[in-house]
């Protein structure tokens, strides 16, 4: 009787991650306007019922991929070791990310990363599902900053929308230099300045915006 609800558990994500598979290999051969969720359904083998039981919009079944990032800056900044800054913990995590090429950092030039990213930016509403996700991280970030660090509830909420602004518009940059055919390798020192630079504009408190630049 105990291994029955690991035995659910298994099937429940086995079912998920063939509707997911499905769906984005439809969406990156066809588009995501031109792919209806009954064919998704159709294709995952299941009913579309099934299929919304696990995915509540169309628009999450692309999201949903990168639904462990909505948290990630919050995460980083509780993990952090005792005596770090948040804003350090976060800088280095981010310089991370672009050494491997994480694809949230929009430093991978993977064909099919390329062409995903590429889909959610030509597409409104996943954009604007994207922007609900921002949202998220954002509320995430000022909640572990206030936790964490004592940091005043209105602090917190600006300093949250300040560093996630930050990251989504580096991301953004990396992005599209590789949309227009950049390798990851030829940006990644760019990238990195970037980084360093916007950081340093965030710890400073914006006083000196147009040194480098």
């Amino acid at each position: 009787m105990e291994g029955r609800p690991g035995l659910r558990e298994r099937k429940k994500q086995r079912t998920h991650a063939a509707i997911s598979d499905a769906a984005i290999r439809l969406f990156l051969e066809h588009g995501f306007q031109q792919v209806s969720v009954a064919q998704v359904a159709e294709a995952a083998e299941v009913s579309k019922r099934t299929l919304f039981a696990y995915f509540p919009s169309k628009e999450d079944l692309v999201v949903h991929r990168l639904a462990d990032h909505e948290s990630e800056a919050a995460r980083v900044v509780r993990a952090r070791p005792p005596r770090t800054a948040a804003l350090t913990a976060l800088r280095e995590h981010f310089l991370d990310g672009l050494r491997e090429r994480d694809p949230i950092t929009g430093l991978n030039d993977h064909p099919q990363v390329r062409t995903l990213t590429r889909m959610i930016l030509d597409t409104p509403s996943l954009v604007a599902r994207m922007e609900r996700f921002k949202a998220g991280a954002e509320r995430a970030l000022a909640e572990a900053l206030r936790e964490t660090s004592g940091t005043p509830e209105l602090t917190a909420r600006l300093a949250a929308v300040q560093i996630v602004g930050v990251q989504w518009a580096l991301a953004g940059d990396n992005a599209e230099r590789l949309a227009h055919g950049e390798s990851a390798d030829a940006r990644h020192p760019g990238a990195v300045a970037d980084a360093e630079h916007a950081f340093a504009l965030l710890e400073n408190g914006l006083r000196q915006p147009t040194r480098r630049r």
